[in-house]
């Protein structure tokens, strides 16, 4: 009987020790909470870590540690306590938010988000992470060539000579740099993706930091059905969005690639202007608004995703309509605006 228990807690050690590990460096947030939930599916050992924890859902993770990436205290709790390195490290952890943040934080997002890149890639060689994913960011493609809102030209390699329109993107395309230097430098498996414009449930939709699908949710829901909605510029310029569960399936084809890709766009290709975009929700929410534009910061002209690299290299590429993605966003963007204008009521009563 003895030596059964003994083979079982062999077996039970040996499977444990087998299972991969995955560190998610931004895990509360929205890409990040999904992503977690991804890794566990497949099997995963997990910790996130993030300054907060999901605002939305609990959490998957096996661990969640709340930890400031900006310091190296911070980091150390992040890989710390780990018997070996992990597989895995993704880092999603970012100052950031949409145009109406970035385009008024520049010195607040460059300080925050060099810092946590450059602390966490060098406790990721220093530990002896197998493998490092980042996510870059669209906003660094040249402004002078999404000046037509028909054409604008995001191909992986119209990336230089560099000229992003917002301190943002510069941010982006120096950390890419920094991450690939690493690569060259010291060997490490590194992996990158340029993300067109997430959306899905679990985000922010209100406060500033919201992007413009759930801006745009969030405003045809707390619209009465003959009212008006605002959007800023002539909104005639045009964006592609990439629905969340396509985002995180490219993140992971990407991850699991026996070798490193290269630098890969990750969005959809649907081209469509944030006027015709507001009509497409309006139309889900079935009511009738009418659109006001107003002055303020509206990025570039065009931006689409190019996806002949990633369909070349992975052969896959994202597929999801643009309006199926919105059909399951607005419910759960107007259940919130339900829930906190009840509670507001409630407030004031």
């Amino acid at each position: 009987m003895k030596s059964w228990i003994l083979c079982f807690a062999f077996l039970l050690n040996l499977g444990l020790h087998a299972q991969k590990t995955a560190l998610v460096c931004g895990a509360g947030g929205f890409i990040g909470t999904h992503l977690v939930t991804r890794y566990k599916e497949e099997g995963y050992w997990v910790r996130g870590v993030d300054i907060k924890y999901p605002e939305f859902s609990q959490t998957d993770a096996d661990e969640f540690i709340l930890a400031d990436l900006r310091f190296l205290e911070g980091i150390e709790k992040a890989f710390g306590g780990m018997e070996n390195p992990f597989d895995e490290v993704c880092q999603l952890a970012a100052n950031m938010g949409g145009m109406g943040f970035i385009a008024f934080h520049d010195a607040e997002i460059m300080h925050d988000s060099v810092l946590i890149n450059v602390n966490v890639l060098e406790k990721a060689r220093e530990t002896g992470a197998r493998k490092i994913f980042y996510t870059s960011s669209a906003c660094i493609y040249p402004e002078y060539n999404q000046l037509d809102p028909e054409n604008p030209n995001c191909r992986e390699d119209s990336a230089y000579p560099a000229a992003p329109d917002t301190e943002y993107g510069w941010e982006k395309l120096f950390s890419e740099r920094l991450y690939l230097s690493y690569a060259r430098d010291y060997g490490m498996d590194v992996r990158i993706v340029r993300l067109h414009n997430v959306f899905g449930p679990l985000g922010a939709w209100c406060g500033g930091r919201e992007k413009a699908p759930a801006a745009l949710c969030r405003k045809v829901a707390e619209a009465k059905n003959g009212g008006n909605i605002e959007i800023w510029g002539k909104g005639d310029q045009t964006r592609s969005f990439l629905y969340i569960t396509e985002c995180i399936e490219g993140i992971r084809r990407v991850m699991l690639a026996e070798t490193p890709p290269p630098v890969l766009n990750l969005g959809s290709d649907e081209c469509i202007s944030i006027n015709d975009l507001a009509h497409m929700v309006a139309r889900i929410a079935g009511k009738d608004v009418a659109i006001c534009n107003i002055p303020g910061p509206e990025g570039v002209r065009g931006r689409n995703s190019d996806n002949h690299l990633i369909e070349e290299t992975l052969g896959w590429r994202p597929n999801q309509s643009l309006e199926m993605g919105f059909r399951l966003l607005y419910p759960w963007i107007e259940a919130q605006v339900m829930a906190h204008s009840s509670a507001s009521a409630v407030r004031g009563s």
